[in-house]
């Protein structure tokens, strides 16, 4: 996109909202200071519960070239882009709950002030206007001394296109999160075209006019609708008419290292014939990816059929799959296609593979194996040319080992697995599928329903999802239903059936990996374990109170200081040795700051690492 001054004034020019942020009052990075924790003893950075790492920015500079050099601009672009992107949508999580009491401006503040914090770029605010709970959002930012700037312009010089990919997906992951909804950030000024510095502009992507030349880059394949699946319904629909109602409601949307994987592998297998197993827990999405891997591929103006073999009566299994022939049974009056003859030439989805019964799952293998069946009742074979992909919640190597899956047909149906992951592990979709969701369902219940109440957002975000994106869907829809005209859902709305939303925190295991706080603790008292040496100063120490307040000790001994002191000291200590000496995850350990901890350690005359 050739950058457009006039073009640019134009897109400033935003009509005032319902909050406004003060662009002069920043709220003091103490706070944030107070998170970053260097071990290099350890040969780790932490920033609060996030392992964080320095990098030269000429490594950068060589990374962003070979990507450039060997992918090509556009796909470079949309990696890093990407990249951005998964950044920023960390840090907000992290924004809420650092600042959880402060206003919206000032928590909103955490991302500029980390974008610095982390070396970027310098944030200066010239005008922000936000509304959570209506979902209204205006920002316009300037950057100075940008490090990708530096970079890219060290390697090509001054050319015509702004390059603060990585950091405009940063802006934008950010923001969304943030705001329970996408919002996308456009560079319209920038260093590396010969201005001044960069400046950046963003509002929801809806309200963007052209916001596809932008929201390409965060879709890793063309057939995802990324941020937003409005504007591509007509793009993307199916070829055949007949089913082309079958795919209006399923569109896929996301922008997670884990979605964008997935995408990757379904254009990877799109135009073979191959059998595709799609694996992962219920509601993850695996009949959407299913059908989605029908229409990109050569098979798309064909049929796609889908069966919940959970749902087929055991006996019927055989005759809904192969067909029937009439007289076969009491009740077979006419001759009836199997669903193997009802897609013939298109693809059979296999629901549910895993609770087939051995019978069935004996006659599937031969169809798959032979590419023909015999309706029930029938001596002709009839030869079918069906594309048969499979879905699964189980682990059909356990069910293998347990008899209850033919290991024959096991194999027969891993010839490409696919794994989609929870949404747990892919959060960043998570305000995409909000957003998508809500719009969805508004339409559906003609509701005026404005958006998500901060504390939606953060209960959300922060829900485990048991049910994954089925359940996040039914949320949405609930809330939607629940909230009065031309308001915003809030938490009351969304968990209606006693969800527990509240997680527990993290820290750092031995080993650098993040785990709950609970399971640190159960290595922590491992028998023997340091957590014993702690425990029995603490009691000690208590001994000793006790003695004092009875009259059994001589008070000359030790004081009430020396006392308080040695058991404030052995409560510190046994609090950082259970967090494997991360003092943030101690200090919430203790209900206290960071910088809190550090200061009474320096009183007790121990140095904080």
């Amino acid at each position: 996109m050739r950058i457009d001054a006039e073009a640019s004034a134009q897109q400033r020019n935003w009509t005032p909202g319902e909050t406004q942020v003060d662009a002069g009052n920043t709220p003091d990075i103490a706070d944030l200071l107070a998170r970053l924790h260097f071990a290099p003893g350890e040969g780790r950075i932490w920033l609060d519960d996030q392992r964080m790492q320095l990098i030269h920015t000429s490594a950068m500079g060589v990374l962003r070239r070979e990507l450039i050099e060997s992918l090509g601009i556009e796909r470079a672009r949309g990696l890093l882009t990407r990249m951005g992107y998964n950044s920023g949508a960390h840090d907000a999580e992290l924004a809420r709950r650092l600042r959880p009491q402060a206003a919206d401006g000032d928590a909103f503040a955490v991302g500029p002030q980390l974008h610095a914090l982390e070396g970027m770029v310098k944030v200066e605010l010239i005008r922000q206007e936000m509304d959570v709970a209506r979902g209204q959002y205006r920002g316009e930012f300037i950057w100075r001394h940008s490090s990708e700037d530096e970079v890219h312009v060290r390697t090509y010089g001054i050319g015509v296109e702004p390059v603060c990919w990585m950091q405009i997906g940063y802006a934008s992951g950010y923001t969304s999160v943030f705001m329970g909804r996408p919002v996308l950030f456009r560079e319209v000024e920038c260093r590396a075209t010969g201005s001044e510095h960069c400046r950046i502009i963003g509002k929801p992507v809806e309200e963007w006019d052209d916001a596809e030349d932008d929201v390409r880059y965060l879709r890793a394949q063309s057939f995802s609708s990324g941020l937003s699946a409005s504007g591509n319904r007509a793009r993307r629909a199916a070829p055949n008419p007949e089913t082309a109602a079958m795919f209006a409601d399923d569109e896929i949307v996301g922008v997670s290292t884990g979605f964008n994987a997935v995408c990757h592998m379904l254009r990877c297998v799109a135009d073979t014939d191959a059998t595709v197993l799609f694996l992962g827990e219920s509601g993850v999405g695996k009949e959407v990816f299913a059908r989605t891997l029908h229409r990109i591929s050569p098979r798309a103006d064909k049929p796609f059929i889908a069966v919940n073999c959970a749902a087929i009566p055991e006996n019927l299994v055989e005759s809904e799959l192969f067909g029937v022939e009439k007289g076969a049974f009491t009740g077979a009056t006419a001759s009836r296609e199997g669903r193997f003859e009802r897609a013939h030439g298109g693809t059979l989805f296999l629901d549910e593979i895993g609770i087939m019964n051995l019978t069935a799952q004996g006659k599937l293998l031969r169809a798959l194996q032979e590419r023909e069946i015999e309706r029930v009742g029938d001596t002709r074979v009839r030869h079918v040319d069906v594309r048969v992909v499979a879905a699964t919640n189980l682990n059909l190597k356990a069910e293998v080992r347990a008899g209850r899956f033919r290991e024959d047909l096991f194999y027969r149906l891993n010839v490409f697995p696919v794994k989609v992951p929870p949404l747990r592990e892919r959060r960043e979709d998570i305000p995409v599928l909000m957003n998508h969701f809500l719009r969805k369902f508004c339409v559906r219940h003609r509701r005026d329903v404005t958006g998500f109440t901060p504390r939606a957002i953060n209960a959300l975000l922060s829900y485990e999802l048991p049910g994954n994106i089925r359940e996040l869907e039914n949320m949405i829809e609930r809330g939607v239903i629940l909230t009065q005209h031309g308001g915003a859902i809030d938490v009351g709305q969304l968990f209606v059936s006693g969800e527990r939303w509240d997680t527990a925190t993290f820290g750092l295991d031995r080993d650098g990996h993040v785990a709950a706080t609970d399971a640190l603790h159960a290595g922590a008292d491992k028998p023997g374990g340091c957590a014993d040496k702690d425990a029995d100063a603490v009691r000690a120490a208590i001994l000793r109170i006790e003695a004092l307040l009875t009259g059994d000790a001589d008070t000359g001994e030790f004081s009430l200081d020396q006392v308080a002191g040695s058991l404030e000291r052995a409560l510190l200590e046994r609090a950082i040795t259970k967090a494997d000496g991360n003092l943030s995850a101690a200090a919430r350990t203790l209900g206290i700051t960071r910088s809190r901890l550090v200061y009474r350690l320096g009183n007790l005359g121990v140095t904080a690492s």
